[in-house]
């Protein structure tokens, strides 16, 4: 749901970053290993596209660091060395998986998807049901008693975290941290507009219960 996008070339950084966004991810961009590790140690990344060259800090130290960490944060290793030696490397520091430049931006997402359902604690099925709801987290898609719902990624990503909580409330500080990137500001109304909308979208009878002073309830 949320990723950190750490490569020292700001127009490929950029590049992935904006891909990602449009097929629903929350996403932060860093372009050097020091300020990844910064990051990474304010906010829980499901999923960082991390670099292997990168600058000040390599990325194989952010990657071991990470790893001693015991961090939740999957990692996706970016690399020009695309050997077999290279990617052995790559996964023996830690690294979930590994892909090498140039590559094809569609196997990109497919993988930062999938690392993500592997991220969560216990692993997110590609399919998700619950009250007459079923989303396809894989294809993006998501219905309510046959009927499908033209949901924005904001909304599809903030449905899903609703569906994965199992009938647990959810705050609004952990959608803002988990559906919306830095550049969301916490004291705006974004939750619960998006919320709003949302809950217009499902229709009736309604699904999602605001719980006073704790969060949202699906």
């Amino acid at each position: 749901m949320r990723v950190l996008v750490a490569e020292d070339e700001v127009v490929l950084a950029e590049l992935v970053a904006t891909g990602l966004r449009r097929a629903g991810f929350a996403v932060d961009t860093v372009y050097s290993g020091d300020a990844a590790l910064a990051y990474l140690g304010l906010h829980d990344y499901d999923v960082v596209v991390l670099d292997r060259d990168l600058p000040r800090v390599h990325g194989d130290d952010v990657a071991r660091r990470l790893v001693a960490g015991a961090s939740r944060t999957r990692i996706l290793m970016l690399t020009a060395a695309t050997g077999l030696e290279d990617r052995v490397e790559g996964l023996d520091l830690g690294a979930d998986d590994y892909l090498g430049k140039p590559f094809e931006f569609p196997e990109l997402v497919s993988r930062v998807r999938a690392l993500r359902r592997r991220a969560a604690r216990p692993p997110v099925p590609p399919l998700l049901e619950k009250g007459g709801l079923l989303m396809d987290t894989v294809r993006r898609t998501a219905a309510r008693d046959g009927r499908d719902l033209d949901l924005s990624p904001k909304e599809f990503s903030v449905l899903q975290i609703l569906l994965e909580a199992d009938g647990a409330p959810v705050s609004a500080e952990e959608l803002l941290e988990r559906a919306w990137d830095l550049h969301a500001d916490p004291f705006t109304a974004a939750v619960r507009v998006c919320m709003s909308k949302l809950r217009a979208k499902l229709g009736e009878p309604g699904l999602i219960r605001t719980v006073q002073g704790v969060g949202y309830v699906l």
